[in-house]
């Protein structure tokens, strides 16, 4: 069996010809496929910008911190641009991306990174699982 480009079967081979390797791009999937995935982060980033606090799962909040991280960067900048990826990455949410830029990211101006902190709850009641409260700093 051949693999891309007959290079063999081994997945080095193929990278070596693009010129990339995958080391450390490991990201949560959360056992869900990239569509799921993709909206399940953006509702928790929406809900923590709406409500900043929530109650969730220990993984899940681990997953959406850096992208909660990334999109107060983006906020900070305050250009177009800027506004124009985070109502992207916010599902086209007018209200959310204004309550980001306008309310939320003049807290952090002075601030360099570590906007969010994850405190953890305690075991869920039903099956055990390890519950955290995601909050802003």
């Amino acid at each position: 069996m051949r693999g891309v480009l007959g290079c063999g079967t081994s997945r080095y081979a193929v990278t070596s010809v693009f010129g990339f390797m995958r080391h450390q791009r490991n990201r949560y999937q959360l056992s869900r496929d990239a569509a799921h995935r993709k909206a399940l982060l953006m509702n928790l980033s929406k809900e923590v910008i709406a409500h900043e606090r929530i109650r969730t799962t220990e993984a899940k909040a681990k997953a959406v911190k850096p992208e909660l991280e990334k999109l107060i960067t983006l906020a900070k900048r305050g250009d177009l641009h800027a506004r124009r990826q985070a109502l992207s990455a916010l599902g086209q949410d007018k209200f959310m991306v204004y309550k980001l830029f306008e309310e939320i990211a003049p807290r952090y101006t002075e601030r360099a990174g570590g906007y969010s902190r994850i405190l953890k709850l305690g075991p869920r009641r039903s099956d055990s699982t390890e519950m955290v409260l995601l909050e802003l700093v």
